[in-house]
């Protein structure tokens, strides 16, 4: 009897560290900033508790009354809708086009690929801005020589957003290329033999074989790219400051803003868990889809 008793606590002792890891540093902040959210929160509050008030959801009601947050609701939007699918498709593509390739050329495409993923975002973020310069920039030095005009990269509204969806392209492709390369490797190639004793090309492997075989794989990157883009920070922060006219401010720098430069950490506390609710509902959707995928199939 006690030693039954043991073995069934046995497989908590693994998980344990893991739910008070997830326990104190992303259940407990969620609390914590829920319950600011209905409150005024700001710098000096933080010196004298005495001095927050509960202001129900007052913070919420100014926040969609908010110009500036609804333009940055708007740009996430445009992140996410723009981003997600061109990083699933393009990295999907590279890790077909790696594994179909034998040669040496397609290993160092690999490499190509997989090093922007492992650079400091920071850092590169702060030479692409170099390199989109309109006056002396490497980008557009390359198209007056072809004889096309030079932008303004990251000083017009319109061309900013697709300036800063072309760095995050080039910086998320390559994780995601080496999951989608590993799901690949472990498809049975009995399959693909079989495929072709039936006289099936390329093409209709893939369609039939490759594709459904990646499901999993793909909505696996599918949620995590949304998840991703839908925090979408590090470019707008160090390239524009959300800027010009707040054209590529995200919702994350957004709640950075209030949080930490305007030290109004109620109302950035509302603006964070409206992200977190629009995430979660994403999450969702996606799980409901993959589901109803599944039964299908």
């Amino acid at each position: 009897m006690h030693k039954s008793i043991k073995s069934k606590f046995v497989p908590y002792t693994f998980v344990g560290p893991a739910i008070i890891l997830l326990l104190f540093f992303s259940l407990i902040p969620i609390l914590i900033a829920l319950f600011i959210s209905f409150t005024n929160l700001n710098i000096t509050g933080l010196g004298n508790w005495s001095s927050i008030k509960f202001i129900g959801l007052s913070n919420f009601i100014s926040l969609f009354s908010d110009v500036t947050f609804l333009q940055s609701i708007s740009n996430t939007i445009y992140y996410v809708v723009i981003g997600v699918p061109l990083v699933v498709i393009l990295s999907l593509g590279a890790a077909l086009m790696i594994n179909y390739g034998q040669n040496r050329f397609f290993k160092l495409m690999r490499l190509i690929f997989y090093t922007p993923s492992i650079t400091n975002t920071v850092a590169v973020a702060v030479v692409w801005t170099y390199m989109y310069n309109p006056n002396n920039g490497l980008i557009n030095e390359i198209l007056s020589k072809v004889g096309i005009p030079g932008l303004q990269w990251l000083n017009d509204p319109v061309t900013a957003k697709i300036s800063l969806v072309i760095l995050a392209l080039w910086k998320g492709i390559g994780l995601n290329m080496l999951i989608f390369l590993a799901a690949l490797q472990g498809i049975p190639k009995s399959l693909y033999e079989a495929a072709e004793l039936d006289g099936a090309n390329r093409w209709e492997q893939t369609k039939h074989i490759t594709l459904p075989s990646l499901s999993f794989s793909i909505f696996f990157v599918l949620v995590m790219t949304l998840i991703g883009w839908f925090q979408f920070f590090d470019e707008p922060f160090v390239m524009t400051q959300g800027g010009p006219l707040n054209s590529t401010n995200s919702v994350a720098l957004f709640v950075y803003q209030n949080g930490f430069q305007n030290s109004n950490f109620g109302y950035a506390a509302a603006a964070s868990f409206v992200m977190f609710v629009a995430i979660i509902a994403a999450t969702s959707i996606q799980f409901r889809i993959q589901k109803k995928q599944q039964g299908v199939s």
